[in-house]
């Protein structure tokens, strides 16, 4: 099982970057994935997440209004699609997925979540 994050690199601020997870491995989408993102000295902080067969994403108060999370189920892969990227976006980002489905308020915890990706850079410029 695993999860390969790739799409992150070095943008200058106000642009934009997608981010793509691509689940190997398994012969089933998974149930519930997310993005999560550490900066340098902090926490690692959620993104966004959505479900399998349900509407609706979700994102962090952060990102909301910039990050788009969407998913192609026949292909095992999440996007995360960035707009107007900030300096405080720089970040690694890391890709997760559970075996669950959860409801919404339980989707930023990073527990529910079995299995996580490398991570990829994402750094912005001013």
């Amino acid at each position: 099982v695993q999860l390969q994050a790739s799409g992150g690199g070095l943008v200058q601020a106000g642009g934009s970057l997608r981010l793509s997870c691509a689940a190997s491995g398994r012969t089933f989408s998974y149930a519930t994935m997310g993005w999560f993102r550490q900066a340098p000295g902090k926490e690692r902080e959620f993104v966004a997440a959505i479900r399998r067969g349900r509407s609706g994403t979700y994102n962090g108060d952060s990102v909301k209004g910039r990050f788009t999370i969407s998913r192609d189920n026949a292909k095992n892969t999440v996007y995360l699609r960035m707009n107007s990227l900030e300096p405080e976006d720089t970040a690694v980002y890391y890709c997760a997925a559970s075996d669950t489905v959860y409801a919404s308020s339980f989707l930023s915890r990073e527990g529910i979540y079995h299995y996580w990706g490398q991570g990829t850079q994402v750094t912005v410029s001013s």
